[in-house]
């Protein structure tokens, strides 16, 4: 696909499986597992997918997954799966690799979406993406580096201190435009500061889920996650956003759905649901 000036791809960098009460909050258990049937341990079945953005002079990844720093103990938690999927073989399969990357956009600092900043090598931790500028607000940054209780579980600083110690990392406010041709959306529900990148070119318009729409099945208003610091604040995020996806006709792109990397959304009654499924890259 191609809006404006980048041609888009997605990147799917590995599977895995969050429990499924977390990943829908108040919605009961019979209604969410008719969308994402859970295995005997609660967990339903997802992706990590990374959205890359490449034009004449950039190549611009949107986040980077679990990555593979993982000891077995925590792997077999969160059902962390590469042989399928890994950020390489993703880039390959187009004609890129980690060294052609110049930008990460890093939506927030929570493991599953910035995992594959970094990389063993050698037994050192070392920067998957030696030439890239890596992104994050300036809220996100902080909380991260000073997370509370309920969010400290989400932050591992393996995935990013070997960036600042290197001067890799750019920290930004994310109100305005950072990067030629990319426009930005914050959100505060699901984490302060979560950065969604928003690429139009006046008649396509693309928006980066990320965390707030994780699943094709949370595009419903009051699937909302229990992960979320403020999940009053996401459900009224998302009513703030869905009637202008519906009118403006957006592209949603969906970051862990294991089944759909993208749609358009419309209103059926009260609810809004998916309306039509869109392929990024085949």
């Amino acid at each position: 696909m191609r809006i404006g000036e980048f041609e888009l791809f997605s990147i799917e960098t590995s599977e895995f499986g969050l429990d499924g009460g977390a990943m829908f909050g108040i919605i009961p258990k019979p209604i969410w597992e008719k969308h994402s049937p859970a295995d005997d341990a609660n967990r339903i079945s997802m992706v990590t997918r990374s959205l890359l953005l490449s034009n004449e002079n950039r190549n611009i990844l949107v986040d980077t997954g679990n990555g593979t720093k993982w000891e077995e103990k925590y792997k077999n938690i969160y059902k962390i799966d590469t042989r399928k999927y890994s950020i390489e073989n993703s880039l390959n399969k187009y004609g890129f690799f980690p060294e052609d990357i110049t930008d990460v956009i890093c939506t927030h600092l929570h493991f599953d979406h910035i995992g594959g900043n970094t990389k063993y090598e050698s037994g050192k931790i070392v920067p998957t993406f030696p030439n890239a500028k890596y992104w994050v607000t300036k809220e996100n940054w902080e909380l991260a580096n000073h997370p509370s209780q309920k969010d400290a579980g989400s932050f591992i600083e393996n995935d990013w201190k070997v960036l600042a110690e290197n001067s890799m990392v750019e920290v930004v406010d994310g109100k305005e435009s950072f990067i030629k041709g990319i426009d930005t959306h914050l959100t505060y529900g699901h984490t302060p500061g979560l950065l969604h990148p928003v690429i139009s070119d006046g008649e396509k318009k693309l928006f980066f889920g990320a965390d707030i729409f994780p699943l094709s099945s949370h595009v419903a208003v009051p699937w909302v996650m229990a992960y979320d610091v403020q999940p009053l604040k996401t459900i009224d995020e998302k009513q703030k956003l869905l009637p202008k996806m519906e009118y403006e006709k957006w592209i949603l792109f969906f970051e862990h759905d294991p089944n759909m990397q993208a749609c358009t959304v419309h209103k059926n009654g009260k609810h809004f649901q998916v309306k039509n499924e869109v392929k990024i890259s085949e």
